[in-house]
Formats: structure tokens, C-alpha cells, sequence
């Protein structure tokens, strides 16, 4: 007998992506639950093109709002994807097997195959970006906010499913420029909550690791001129990431 899967997504202002999420798990879902963080674009209209059970609910944070929302699915196998992800067929061919053979204490990750202005990424450490995304919910929760995980009560057995889950991340530099200057904004203060430290030389240090960690080591390189965009734009991150702690530990001083 086959297991029902609810297919869980969380929202804020996603009409250029949602629909092709949407259609990608039309064959897989018994039920899709969208948690909408109040979106002032097309969002909600289209997904009320399909059957989905759409809910809103202000901003908890990236865990807390993903927790939420598995907390509406009426099935206990849920299929957490973002909206801006999309399944490949031969991934639908892998989740439909998995239903009918599945069975508590099980958890499936996806290899993750990014598009980046237009262009599939290959290296840079972008693939395969494995991400633990199919799970009976009443063994695990997310936690964390900016890379958030599930944390499982007790240690399932994890596999990997064959086919890719495309992601398709930013569709300029620009987009890419102003998220990166959010999410080390959350990273600083996540590092500053640790107790870590830095100063110019770690700072200058750890984004010119991060360069040639993932253009050289990573071959980067081979995924021509957006491998090079990507990953000097992941070294500044990481320089600008390390400059804000820096700033936070400088504040509390003074």
C-alpha cells in the first residue's frame, strides 16, 4: 500500500518560480500545504490554480515557519521543497517508488543541481548539493536559521534518491548581490551568538581560502564565466560575513 505524501512549501513573493515548483509535484503530492508569509505579488493567485491547501502566517524564521507548515500536513511523510526548486522526472520516478515500500525510521536526501542565471552549475561546490528533504515528520524538526537542518529525535536510516532536485537560485548577479548582503547579516550575528571572533586578517584570510577552495579545488573554473561570478561573490560573502562580526564584537566593546 502506498504511503501519502504532503508536499510542504513555504513562501514570501515567489511568482516567477511557485508555478513551476508546483506543476514538478502535481504526480508525487497527495496534498501540497503552502504556508504564504502575506506576499504583495502574484503568489497566492497562482497557486490557487492548483489543488493546494494555502495557508498565511507572519515570518517566524526560517525553521520556526518551515515547522509550521509541516504542522498543517495531514500525512506524516512529508516532501519539504522550496519554491524556488522544481523535481526533475527522474526524481518524481524515485519519490513515487519510495511510497510504496517506505516505512517509519526512514529519511531521503536529494542531490541538488543549481541554475544560476541561466547556466546549470556544475562545480564550485554547488553540486551535488545534497539536502535532507523526505521524512516522517513526527521524528524530526528543522532547527537553526540560516542553514537550517532537521533534527531527528532518534538517527533514521538515510538514503539518496537517484534524479536531481533543480534549484534555480538567482536570476541576476544583482539578485545575488542583495540577497548575499541578508544572509551575512544572519551569519554574523549566528557566528557572534557562538562567540567566535575575527579581525581584518581573518577576515581577508577566510575569504581568500574560500576563492581558491572553490575556483581551484572545487574547479570552478570549469564552469567558465559564471563560475568565476559565483565564486568571487561567495569570497566576499565570507570577507563581508567576518567584517560584520567583527563590527558586532566592536560595538559591545564600545
Amino acid at each position: 500500500m502506498s504511503t501519502k505524501l504532503s508536499v510542504v512549501i513555504i513562501t514570501f513573493n515567489e511568482e516567477n518560480d511557485i508555478e513551476r515548483c508546483l506543476k514538478s509535484v502535481e504526480n508525487i503530492a497527495d496534498e501540497i500545504i503552502i504556508v504564504d508569509s502575506y506576499s504583495t505579488d502574484n503568489t497566492e493567485k497562482i497557486c490557487k490554480k492548483f489543488d493546494v491547501k494555502y495557508f498565511q502566517q507572519k515570518w517566524l524564521g526560517y525553521s520556526e515557519q518551515k515547522n509550521y507548515a509541516n504542522s498543517l500536513a495531514t500525512n506524516n511523510l512529508i516532501f519539504s521543497i522550496d519554491s524556488d526548486e522544481a523535481v526533475s522526472d527522474e526524481l518524481e520516478k524515485s519519490i513515487i517508488e519510495i511510497k510504496n515500500t517506505v516505512k517509519q525510521g526512514q529519511a531521503f536526501m536529494v542531490n541538488r543541481l543549481t541554475n544560476y542565471c541561466g547556466k546549470w552549475i556544475k562545480h564550485c561546490g554547488w553540486y551535488p548539493d545534497t539536502k535532507l528533504r523526505i521524512w516522517f515528520k513526527n521524528e524530526g524538526k528543522w532547527e537553526g536559521e540560516l542553514h537550517e537542518e532537521v533534527k531527528f529525535i532518534n538517527q533514521p536510516q538515510i538514503s539518496t534518491l537517484k534524479g536531481d532536485l533543480y534549484h534555480y537560485s538567482y536570476h541576476s548577479i544583482n539578485q545575488h548581490i542583495a540577497q548575499f548582503n541578508k544572509f551575512t547579516d544572519i551569519g554574523a550575528e549566528q557566528a557572534f551568538k557562538k562567540g567566535k571572533k575575527s579581525n581584518w586578517f581573518i577576515s581577508i584570510y577566510k575569504s581568500v581560502w574560500k576563492f581558491n577552495r572553490d575556483y581551484f579545488l572545487k574547479l570552478g573554473f570549469l564552469d567558465g564565466y559564471y563560475g568565476f561570478v559565483i565564486c568571487a561573490l561567495s569570497s566576499q560573502a565570507t570577507f563581508a560575513k567576518y567584517l560584520k562580526l567583527r563590527e558586532l564584537h566592536k560595538q559591545v566593546k564600545e
